[in-house]
């Protein structure tokens, strides 16, 4: 697939129909801004050689990230991805892995071992019993 054809949206999702005939599909939840547009702010797009701009909302979706193979955020990123009011820093320096580390677990670009996910999760974990025993 060089290009996306046609695009549409579905509940939480981007969905796009490619040059070689198949429909690709995308998570809204890495694009905030798409997320919360309106219906009418969503079809104000255009196209360019490299893929969706929508010039109202400062947004672009490239025609390769269709092709990525994680169109679905994965329990982990979807926890940090609607969770927005969390300081990834501040999570990341409790948890003992370096920040930046962490944002690319967060947005895909790195894959975070089994044992980190475990450790990430034991903190969240960690953190929703403290609050729990809080009296507010």
């Amino acid at each position: 697939m060089d290009k996306i054809l046609k695009i549409w949206f579905d509940g939480e999702w981007l969905y796009g129909h490619g040059d070689d005939g198949r429909v690709y599909r995308q998570s809204l939840l890495w694009y905030k801004t798409l997320m919360k547009a309106s219906p009418e702010e969503r079809q104000k797009y255009t196209f360019s050689g490299e893929g969706i701009h929508w010039r109202d909302l400062d947004t672009d979706v490239s025609f390769e990230s269709f092709g990525y193979p994680e169109a679905e955020p994965t329990d982990l990123q979807r926890f940090f991805l609607t969770h927005p009011e969390i300081n990834i820093a501040g999570f990341a320096e409790r948890v003992g892995i370096n920040a930046t580390l962490m944002r690319n677990y967060i947005n895909g670009f790195k894959n975070p071992s089994p044992e980190t996910v475990a450790k990430i999760k034991a903190c969240l974990k960690s953190i929703g019993q403290e609050y729990l025993k809080e009296n507010f």
